[in-house]
């Protein structure tokens, strides 16, 4: 099993979720962030008052995925995420050495 976090752009999240519906993808967790990359933020002005705005509003999403499912998760993340501009995103996927399910004591892919 494999754990992907993948951050984008906040208006990105239902084309998102629903690209992860389709391929059988049923739960994720998703968490509002702020952060920079190569974006590097911007400035703006605010009652005459210019003022940089270092962090971006981004939106975290957070999976697990069997095996067999990370590509295709991968995949679909890709292409209802990407607008071709800087700052779109990135994908991490890490490895996941047990799951258990708290409610029925489900483990590992039973509990996924």
């Amino acid at each position: 099993m494999k754990k992907i976090e993948a951050v984008i752009k906040p208006f990105k999240l239902d084309e998102v979720r629903e690209a992860l519906s389709e391929i059988g993808v049923t739960g994720l967790t998703v968490t509002e962030v702020k952060g920079f990359g190569r974006q590097k933020g911007h400035t703006e002005l605010y009652r005459g008052a210019e003022y940089v705005v270092d962090f971006l509003p981004k939106v975290k999403l957070e999976l697990v995925v069997t095996e067999a499912q990370v590509e295709p998760a991968i995949e679909a993340i890709i292409k209802a995420a990407r607008t071709g501009k800087i700052g779109d995103g990135k994908i991490f996927v890490m490895p996941v050495e047990q799951v258990v399910r708290i409610r029925t004591g489900e483990t590992d892919e039973q509990a996924v």
